[in-house]
């Protein structure tokens, strides 16, 4: 399904492009099944300041202060949720909270997410596919942040919830996976 992502008003980008991405869960397998995330940003790559590919990405915090793509997972059975940080070196982060901006805590992860980036010159996009238990229907918040050649930052999400960006809002979270 594709899901157009929308910049919080207080932040636009210096000049206009679309972002999007699509989520599709596979198949379970025993207690696991994979999500599988693009995000894609209709104007071209140099436009963006974006970290080159890295040969050892890693777990790594402050992935939100330049371009960055995120996955919020919340279960819909409580407030407890996941987030997930992918940049385009290949770097990415995983936090466990058990309310809004409570209980911050390094996500248990059994494996790095899996990331690729694709640039089509007049577009460009990251992949990402992570495990996620089969068991549970989520409640999922898509967003990133855009950093521009000339330093501007824009907020994108599905949805935005107050006069600032905050992608911990509940009302970001507006998908659901079944």
């Amino acid at each position: 399904m594709r899901l157009e992502l929308h910049s919080h008003p207080a932040t636009p980008p210096a000049q206009p492009f679309a972002v999007w991405a699509n989520a599709e869960a596979s198949a379970a397998f025993g207690e696991s099944a994979t999500l599988n995330l693009w995000f894609g940003v209709g104007a071209p790559a140099d436009r963006f300041r974006i970290a080159a590919p890295s040969d050892d990405p890693q777990r790594r915090d402050g992935l939100w202060r330049t371009t960055c793509f995120e996955a919020f997972l919340r279960d819909e059975a409580g407030a407890a949720y996941r987030e997930w940080n992918f940049a385009p070196s290949g770097d990415w982060a995983a936090y466990d909270f058990s309310a809004r901006r409570e209980g911050m805590a390094q996500a248990a992860v059994a494996s790095a997410p899996y990331l690729r980036v694709e640039d089509n010159l007049t577009w460009w996009g990251l992949g990402a596919t992570i495990a996620i238990p089969s068991e549970r229907r989520f409640a999922l918040g898509l967003t990133a942040v855009i950093e521009e050649a000339d330093g501007t930052i824009s907020y994108w999400a599905l949805a935005h919830g107050g006069e600032k960006p905050d992608f911990h809002d509940p009302a970001c979270f507006v998908a659901r996976l079944p």
